[in-house]
């Protein structure tokens, strides 16, 4: 049976990867393109294992604008897959057919998806596919991905278009342009396929400077077209496309005059100037309200206390007494292995309610209305809405939300991206946001809100002072997205997203995290004692004393200068969940926090952040802020693509953390009746200093002969 390569290429937001994980199941690939760090996948079609199919990035041109756009256009034109199936939105046809005309006329045969035709029929819209299809001169199969609707037939129709091979059509140009672009095709190379003539024409003609048969004459022809034109190339090849897709929409599509749909009904609460932020604050309130502080409170505490303290902590250290089993390793497997890593997954519950409300708003289409409605109040500060992507993401994991500012064209906004998506909580700084919680503030849901508050507000401040320096001065990048129409979530999307989430952080705890909680029980066991190095009984005889009361004094200025905190900080940095476990293998050690009547089994951690909400909330937003876990910071270092950037990134966010701190805890004592002391002198200064960078004119290039120049290369 012969092999065939499909390539899956559309919009964001088009349905290309719930059609790509409907067609492939779990036979799936996940990597980096060769030479670049955007993501690769890749899989076999799940009823024929001959069919591989190439999920592209999401793009919206084959224009080199984005790296997404010069991966997606390398590959097709490049490696030549047998066929491309363009997923189309079929409730936004103008915008996704701009794609489709580019995609045309690469020389490959193409396979219209159009997708979501389930909400246009609901709507009452009629899209004629036969019309369609007659115009393009390539198959249009009516799809629903979500549902699984035609799917099959779409690989079908794919695989036929292959074997015929036969060229859908392109878009006519009027006769003038045509000739231009015929004077140009004379110009390529004899050994250049006959079958890419016109896209690599159309391409010199647009002046893109990634197609490499350019010359003298071809600048010539273009020169000459724009002296006719009186307007730019690649501006006159773009309104043709939208004067053709117009043509086409007219004869193909019926709207339901008059009747609007629900999602534009819904989105005019939602995304209402004044309503749009409200609303998705008390959305997350309700989410965390319902994650940290009820339901899931009440099932990670009997996972912590009752599943691994009495079903498995107890009865395991019972055992191995009873065997006679050397106290060290009796020691090592209760109370470093077992008491560390059953700390972090003790908040798999909690984890699995939050990641599910989550999922839910992802795949139902809210999530991309927040982007809509962040973008107005980070533009008022100078930032992109295109930053707030890579941040909703990071809110899972930092890694991914880091990687997915690659999106964002300058570079400028994409490196200050970089440095403060970390800043949001990740699903990893979850089981710290709720140990705090638990700990010192009676569960409330009001903790978890406002860190994600914090994180916001951090990225704003963060944002407006670097963005007024020299190293990130700049325009705004544009925001450009779909909104998606809603739909309810399917069972099936929602546990990938839950589990997928979920399976990263089981197998860090059994590798990662493990190894650290080791690390934790030796330090906090082993010491000197009488000259003699061994295992000891009295935590301040242990190495973690000795190298945590050595650096305390670094955090008196924020209140928690007791070194197991700060031993936890510091380890921390290997995975954000660490800073839990470490904090319950410290308080499950320690002789004088044994004997703890009140307050549940969080009480003992309580006990080491002095029993104190203000140094308890002190020590959270540090360990929120400061630089992210080992993972991350590799992460940052590669997609900053300059050491030097890099390093000041993390350095930054570890002062800026240390800032945030300091003025917590300072003013929260200096309003709570602890006087004026050197502190506080020091946290004046500091919020001194962020104000003046705030509200100080921002730095503008000389307006001389050179930066004029050099603005307009």
């Amino acid at each position: 049976m012969d092999n065939y390569t499909l390539a899956l290429a559309g919009n964001p937001n088009s349905g290309k990867t719930t059609m790509f994980n409907a067609l492939t199941g779990a036979i799936q690939f996940v990597g980096n393109w060769p030479g670049v760090t955007v993501e690769k996948k890749e899989g076999k079609y799940k009823k024929d294992k001959n069919i591989r199919i190439m999920d592209l990035p999401g793009i919206y041109s084959l224009s080199p604008y984005s790296q997404e756009e010069v991966v997606a256009r390398e590959y097709l034109v490049g490696e030549r897959p047998d066929a491309i199936i363009n997923i189309v939105d079929a409730t936004n046809l103008e915008r996704n057919l701009y794609l489709t005309t580019q995609l045309l006329e690469v020389g490959i045969p193409v396979v219209i998806a159009l997708n979501m035709m389930d909400l246009v029929k609901k709507n009452g819209d009629v899209i004629h596919t036969d019309v369609l299809s007659k115009i393009l001169r390539c198959p249009v199969v009516e799809t629903s991905a979500l549902k699984e609707d035609n799917i099959d037939q779409v690989v079908q129709a794919a695989v036929n278009a292959a074997k015929k091979g036969d060229a859908p059509a392109c878009v006519p140009f009027d006769k003038q342009t045509e000739g231009w672009l015929a004077q140009i095709q004379e110009q390529l190379p004899a050994d250049v396929p006959q079958a890419q003539k016109r896209y690599l024409s159309i391409k010199l003609f647009e002046k893109d400077t990634k197609i490499p048969y350019g010359n003298a004459e071809t600048a010539r022809i273009i020169e000459e077209a724009e002296a006719a034109l009186d307007d730019d190339t690649e501006s006159h090849i773009t309104s043709v496309r939208y004067d053709y897709i117009t043509g086409i929409i007219n004869k193909v599509r019926k709207k339901q005059h008059g009747k609007e749909s629900m999602s534009d009904r819904i989105d005019r609460i939602v995304t209402n100037r004044w309503l749009g932020l409200p609303i998705f604050a008390l959305v997350m309130f309700v989410v965390y309200y319902i994650s940290v502080t009820t339901v899931g409170s009440w099932v990670t505490d009997w996972t912590n206390d009752v599943f691994v303290g009495e079903w498995i902590q107890a009865p395991v250290e019972a055992f191995l007494t009873n065997v006679g089993c050397a106290d060290w390793l009796t020691g090592l497997i209760c109370e470093g292995i077992i008491g560390g890593v059953g700390a972090m997954l003790g908040f798999m519950p909690q984890m699995f309610i939050l990641f599910f409300f989550l999922a839910i708003l992802e795949d139902c289409g809210y999530m991309a209305r927040i982007a809509f409605v962040m973008d107005r109040v980070f533009r008022k500060f100078g930032l992109s809405g295109k930053s707030f992507i890579p941040m909703l993401i990071g809110t899972g994991c930092g890694l991914p939300g880091i990687m997915a500012a690659r999106t964002i064209e300058n570079e400028k906004d994409r490196r200050l991206t970089i440095m403060t998506v970390t800043f949001m909580p990740c699903g990893a700084k979850l089981p710290l946001i709720a140990c705090i919680a638990g700990a010192l503030f009676g569960n409330s849901g009001l903790v978890a809100f406002s860190a994600y508050v914090l994180g916001v507000v951090s990225v704003i401040v963060t944002g407006v002072m670097l963005k007024k320096t020299k190293l990130f001065a700049g325009d705004v990048t544009p925001f450009v997205m779909e909104l998606p129409a809603y739909h309810l979530p399917t069972v099936k999307n929602v546990w990938h997203s839950i589990w997928d989430r979920l399976k990263a952080f089981a197998k860090r705890a059994v590798t990662v995290y493990m190894l650290a909680a080791i690390l934790v029980w030796f330090l906090s066991s082993f010491g000197w004692t009488n000259g003699a190095f061994g295992m000891v009984d009295d935590l301040e005889q242990s190495i973690c004393y000795y190298i945590g009361n050595s650096i305390a004094w670094i955090f008196t200025p924020c209140g928690f200068d007791k070194w197991q905190a700060v031993i936890a900080s510091i380890l921390g940095l290997a995975a954000k969940e660490e800073v839990v476990g470490v904090l319950g293998q410290f308080a499950a050690m320690s002789d004088a926090l044994d004997v703890v009547e009140s307050g549940g089994s969080l009480a003992p951690i309580a006990a080491l952040l002095g029993n104190s909400s203000l140094v308890g909330y002190s020590f959270l937003a540090f360990n929120l802020l400061c630089a992210p876990c080992f993972a991350a910071i590799n992460t940052i270092r590669v997609e900053m693509q300059n050491g030097k950037l890099a390093a000041f990134a993390i350095a930054y966010q570890c002062v800026f953390a240390y800032a945030v701190s300091l003025l917590i805890y300072q003013f929260g004592s200096l309003f709570t009746g602890g006087g004026f002391t050197v502190g506080t002198v020091a946290a004046i200064l500091i919020l001194a200093f962020i104000l003046f960078m705030l509200f100080r004119p921002g730095y503008k290039p000389a307006n001389d002969k050179k930066s004029v120049a050099d603005a307009t290369k």
